[in-house]
């Protein structure tokens, strides 16, 4: 049980990772500028920081519960983890916007680009997490003949 909460923490710490490398790159990053220019590499370096606690931060809650459930329930789907971490990431990035609306305007909220950004970084996040940890979702519950 140990081993697999050590995995499990592991996995979500590197899928913060990579959703945050995912959020630094995915908004057109020009690897001809990129590669010759010191100040956009310390650039995207901080995007990916910041992608990254994004991720983090946002995530850990709604994906504690979600692991607990796939852990309980043995849920290895990828299509489960994918669209968990898509709308984890969506949501964590649309409630705040909710908070700022007043309730006296009519405005439809848009799906704008750093949305978009939020999502395919939710579905980078699901997916290698599945990768390392959900594939084996409750695993170490079974029994031994």
């Amino acid at each position: 049980m140990l081993k697999r909460l050590a995995v499990i923490l592991l996995a979500f710490l590197v899928a913060s990772s990579v959703a945050g490398l995912t959020i630094a790159t995915v908004p057109g990053l020009d690897w001809q500028t990129f590669s010759a220019d010191t100040l956009r590499r310390t650039e995207f370096w901080e995007h990916a920081l910041f992608g990254t606690l994004f991720t983090a931060i946002v995530a850990i809650l709604p994906l504690l519960l979600l692991v607990i459930l796939a852990e309980t329930f043995r849920l290895r789907s990828l299509l489960l983890h994918v669209l968990g971490g898509a709308l984890v990431m969506l949501f964590g990035y649309i409630a705040p916007r909710f908070a700022e609306r007043s309730v006296a305007t009519s405005e439809y909220l848009s799906i704008s680009t750093e949305a978009a950004v939020a999502a395919v970084a939710g579905v980078v996040f699901g997916f290698v997490y599945w990768l390392l940890a959900g594939r084996r979702a409750g695993a170490w519950r079974a029994r031994r003949a």
